[in-house]
């Protein structure tokens, strides 16, 4: 198992907002706190590299 990247942590916030974006018909409720999930990560991430 390899460990996880930031740039995943992109990869992965970019997909979820395409398919909310896509289908806003959906219940993204779950998806929705995964993505600002891995908004604070990757901005934790970016502040402490300066």
């Amino acid at each position: 198992m390899q460990p996880t990247t930031m740039e995943d942590r992109q990869k992965e916030l970019r997909t979820l907002l395409d398919q909310m974006q896509a289908h806003p018909e959906r219940d993204w409720t779950e998806q929705k706190k995964r993505a600002n999930v891995l908004r604070e990560m990757i901005a934790a991430h970016e502040a402490a590299e300066g």
